[in-house]
């Protein structure tokens, strides 16, 4: 959660505890002074302050714009450095004076400064004609920026930067992996953790998505399966977050928790998307090829891997389900092709056992946004299976009807179980 409501929760917590006599005085003052201050928020001055800065900025590039061929090139490229100059300094003043939200909305601009300087300058003198090797030159210098000022706007230029270089890559050479990105992803990544800010784990998380999404939309590329393909990289995303956060370091903690979450909710994308996609509702594939190449599969495996090793490090039965339900999305893969002479019965009954762990492994590890993950995968595998071309809707209905009474059943032994054991 973020850090000030965390705080408003305590210090009420704290209260109610002190009034009703579980701590004493003196401990909750202990409590509170061992918690580290808190970041200056965003006011309303602030928010003010950005958006007439924003439309300066805007307003300075529209007339630039409009008289750019009037300008001789010396002057254009000194107007762009004087930018970057100037945004600069402004940066640097407000993070002396600690606006610290100012100066990084100065770093972002500077970045995209600099991206705009890169193009307008190519067009100016007549460069190569390679578009996404200027993304990358940007991505690269937004990534300096960001290292030497902590932007979190400077990394989210760099990373979308860095995004729209390698889906270019990966369009222009489909039938090849575009590693290059992996080398520089954990650049990011290793900096959200140094930074310890949630707002740069999310970028990060975010970052890895495209790479995945345009990697499997390459139908060149041995005619796979795209969502197969995707359960893979989300199995990764997942395990490998449970993984780092299962690490003895609250930075890890922070960044881990934040990998998994976004892994959690791509499973869920997943599992409506293998029932889609794969059952005729969208065709995507049409070829006989493997569905998985071995690449992705060895992924999906490590992502099971991580998260039984993050299980068996905390000792949460939560993380042990939630590597179950890995597993079971990753096992409906090859479940699909053993029953085309008939619907998926198995398949159907794995990616719904699936949602079900990932709804109890949050329930056990108390991660809400684990346990909403679990839930609309449950309904979009659901609506996915009821609304399904292929087959009878009879069948299908029996179906649900049969994984209904089963959940019951569960359900009704769970509740005998647990009294027992005192869970």
């Amino acid at each position: 959660m973020f850090d000030r409501t965390y705080r408003q929760r305590l210090e009420a917590d704290l209260a109610q505890w002190e009034a009703d006599g579980v701590i004493a005085p003196a401990a909750a003052v202990s409590i509170r002074n061992a918690l580290p201050p808190l970041s200056p928020g965003v006011n309303v001055a602030v928010v003010v302050g950005i958006v007439g800065g924003l439309l300066i900025a805007a307003a300075f590039l529209a007339f630039v714009a409009a008289h750019w061929t009037e300008i001789a090139r010396l002057l254009r490229f000194a107007i762009l450095i004087a930018g970057m100059i100037v945004a600069g300094g402004l940066g640097a003043w407000f993070a002396g004076t600690g606006r610290t939200v100012l100066a990084d909305l100065c770093a972002s601009i500077g970045a995209i400064i600099f991206g705009a300087g890169i193009a307008l300058v190519g067009q100016m003198y007549h460069l190569g004609d390679d578009f996404a090797g200027g993304m990358l030159l940007w991505s690269i210098g937004a990534l300096a920026a960001a290292l030497l000022t902590e932007s979190r706007g400077a990394l989210a230029v760099a990373l979308v930067a860095a995004s729209i270089w390698t889906c270019m890559r990966i369009y222009d050479a489909p039938d090849a992996l575009h590693l290059p990105f992996v080398a520089v992803w954990p650049l990011a990544a290793a900096l959200a953790l140094a930074w310890n800010s949630r707002v740069a784990a999310h970028l990060v998380a975010i970052a890895v998505l495209p790479w995945w999404i345009a990697t499997s939309l390459r139908f060149e590329f041995d005619g796979a399966q795209p969502s197969f393909v995707l359960a893979n990289g989300a199995a990764l995303l997942f395990g490998a977050g449970l993984a780092i956060a299962a690490a003895p370091s609250p930075r890890a903690l922070r960044l881990g928790s934040v990998l998994s979450i976004y892994g959690a909710f791509s499973l869920a994308a997943v599992a409506f998307l293998e029932v889609t996609t794969v059952d005729d509702i969208i065709r995507f594939r049409t070829g006989t090829a493997p569905a998985q190449p071995l690449w992705a599969i060895l992924c999906g495996g490590a992502g099971v891997i991580l998260a039984l090793a993050s299980a068996a490090i905390t000792r949460r039965a939560g993380e042990v389900l939630a590597g179950c339900s890995i597993g079971l999305l990753l096992l409906a893969a090859p479940l699909w092709p053993a029953s085309t002479a008939g619907e998926p019965w198995f398949a159907y009954a794995a990616l719904l056992c699936a949602m079900l762990c990932l709804v109890v492994s949050g329930m056990l590890d108390e991660v809400r946004p684990r346990i909403v993950a679990g839930w609309l995968g449950i309904a979009g595998v659901i609506a996915g299976i009821t609304w399904a071309v292929k087959g009878s809707l009879l069948r299908r209905s029996a179906f649900l009807g049969a994984a209904g009474i089963v959940a019951v059943a569960f359900a009704t032994a769970l509740n005998r179980a647990l009294p027992r054991t005192g869970r």
